[in-house]
This record gives structure tokens, C-alpha cells and sequence, in this order.
């Protein structure tokens, strides 16, 4: 089987409006630069006509592959198997809804063949309303204060990662990978390489306050594993509610009403998030045990078009090692 020099690995989601487009962008960025290229679309169950379109795409180019999961894996496992699926000596990761900007492939690539292994895009500013910004900057940065390893603020997993790199984190059988901080940790060879972030071209951004603050999470809990040592966290949220409270009691004091009762609830709601919020970050340590124990799959597909006839499939069960090559 011939591997391709480049592969471009783009995840979607309802992303009808996008992902024709952003296939030609992708094709013509890569015939520049690359001796020859593979486009791998994972679709994680999309309900908005996605599916056909990227059928029709198939059909016209054989060099654009297609995985189709049954369900919806989240946006950690989905992305993270397709690019464990990809073939290429190089392998692109990015967004359908061009957000991480094409035009960067060709940087990627010309550093890669500089030596880099891992090649990080580092988006310059944030364009997010709130809270969707305020959940993203307080997660980098209790990352970057409690995680294992440093955290690159701005970069997303938008990149480029060796043939070396993605073989290499396919084996450590992460059941909520958190790529972006497992390419710092493997410690291969890296280069950042800032950019500026586009407005999404079309469609609406699927990564809600619920989805960002489940991701947040589980970062949070796959990656600074200090926290279970040092429940900073806890404490400051728990230290805002008590402040919170001690204001109003303040204002209570000043219109002559009772203080008391809100001092001592101040510091009763204060201690019992303290408690909660503890016991949540343990338990998510431990369902991710218990998910390493089960074995499972990142994604249970349900089709793929266009791969090569015997292409094996990488990381497949959680616990067992990638295929030879």
C-alpha cells in the first residue's frame, strides 16, 4: 500500500455548509506543497446532510477517504481516532469550518521538513463571547497551573504531527484523549507557529458552554493529575461564593437587616463546594480507570469509503497497540 506524504484529517459535524468547501481549499494547498496527499473526513453522526456530501466528494476524489462513526464520540475521541486512522508520513489536524486556516498547511509542512516533529498552530487572539471565552481562559490557565506539563496558550491541536508522533500516542491508549496536551507531553521535537484565527465561514460553532466545560474537564482531569494534591481550584470557586455571600451580608448590614445568618451560610456553602467539587475531580480519575480497564474503542465506526483494500485500523481497542504498518 502506498502511503501518501501528507494527510489532512478534518472531523465534522452538521457541517453541510462547510466541508465541500473546505475539502477544495484543503486540495489545492496540498497539490503545492506535498508529493502526494490523502483528505480522511470523520463524521461524527451528523443529522444536517453532511453524510451525502461527503459521499459525493468520495465518489469524485479517491485521495478524500471518509469514516463514518455510528454515534457521537465528543470532540476528543472522534478527531484523535481519525487521526490515528490516517496513513500519511505527515499528518494534519483541523477544523471543517475554517477556523484553522488552510493556507497554513504549507508553513506546517515546510517546517516538518526543517526537522520538527509536532508543528502547533498558536492563534494570536480568541474570538468567543461569553462564557465560551471565559471557560477557554480559565481552563488554559489552570492548565498551565496545575497540568503535568506546560500547556501552549492559543494552540487548539490545529497541526502537524510526524509519522513517528502519531504511532507513538496511538499506543498509550488514552480513552479521552486530550491530544493537544499529549503531543507537549510526548516530548518530541516542536515548533509553534502563530497565526490569526478567522471568523467561522459558515453554520454555528458546535462547541457549546456544556461541551467546552465537559472538555475542560476532562483535560483537567486526564492532564493535571496534581490537582487531586492541590484543590486550588476548589478553593478559589469556593473563596468567590463566600465572598459572594459576605457582600451580601455587607448590604444587609446597611439596610439594617440580619448578617449573621448570611456569614455563617457563606461559610457553610463554602466549605460544602469545597467537599463536592474535590470528590467530582476523584471520581473523574476514576471513571477514567475504569474506562482504561474496559477496553473499549475510541469510536465504533459504521462505514469508511475510499481507504485502501486492507488498510489496517489503528487504535482500535483502547488496549491493544496499533497495527504494523
Amino acid at each position: 500500500m502506498s502511503r501518501p506524504e501528507l494527510s489532512i484529517v478534518i472531523p465534522c459535524f452538521n457541517e453541510a455548509e462547510n466541508v465541500r468547501a473546505i475539502c477544495d481549499a484543503v486540495t489545492a494547498e496540498a497539490r503545492k506543497i506535498a508529493f502526494s496527499h490523502e483528505i480522511v473526513l470523520i463524521d461524527n453522526c451528523s443529522t444536517d446532510g453532511t453524510r451525502a456530501i461527503i459521499r459525493a466528494l468520495c465518489a469524485e476524489d479517491a485521495n478524500i477517504r471518509a469514516i463514518f462513526n455510528n454515534r457521537n464520540y465528543g470532540q476528543m475521541r472522534s478527531p484523535t481516532y481519525g487521526i490515528y486512522q490516517a496513513s500519511g508520513d505527515a499528518v494534519i489536524g483541523m477544523g471543517a469550518d475554517f477556523q484553522d486556516p488552510p493556507a497554513m498547511i504549507g508553513p506546517f509542512v515546510r517546517q516538518w521538513r526543517e526537522g520538527a516533529q509536532i508543528v502547533l498552530g498558536q492563534r494570536r487572539s480568541e474570538r468567543a463571547p461569553f462564557p465560551l471565552g471565559w471557560v477557554r481562559r480559565v481552563g488554559y490557565a489552570l492548565l498551565s497551573r496545575f497540568g503535568d506539563y506546560p500547556v501552549i496558550p492559543g494552540a487548539t491541536g490545529f497541526g502537524l504531527f510526524d509519522r513517528k508522533v502519531v504511532d507513538a500516542l496511538a499506543r498509550w491508549h488514552e480513552p479521552e484523549p486530550f491530544f493537544r496536551g499529549m503531543l507537549v507531553e510526548s516530548g518530541f521535537r516542536l515548533a509553534v507557529l502563530p497565526f490569526d484565527r478567522p471568523a467561522r465561514a459558515a453554520g454555528e460553532s458546535k462547541n457549546g458552554f456544556r461541551s467546552l466545560l465537559a472538555f475542560a474537564i476532562s483535560a483537567l482531569a486526564g492532564s493535571a493529575r496534581s490537582l487531586l494534591r492541590m484543590p486550588l481550584l476548589v478553593s478559589i470557586l469556593a473563596g468567590l461564593m463566600t465572598l459572594a455571600l459576605m457582600f451580601g451580608a455587607v448590604i444587609a448590614l446597611a439596610a439594617g437587616g440580619p448578617t449573621m445568618p448570611l456569614a455563617w451560610l457563606a461559610v457553610g456553602t463554602g466549605a460544602f463546594t469545597l467537599v463536592m467539587l474535590s470528590l467530582g475531580l476523584i471520581a473523574e480519575q476514576v471513571r477514567l480507570l475504569a474506562e482504561r480497564s474496559r477496553n473499549v474503542p475510541l469510536v465504533i465506526e459504521e462505514e469508511r469509503i475510499n481507504f485502501p483494500p486492507g488498510a489496517p485500523q489503528a487504535a482500535g481497542p483502547a488496549g491493544k497497540p496499533p497495527a504494523p504498518r
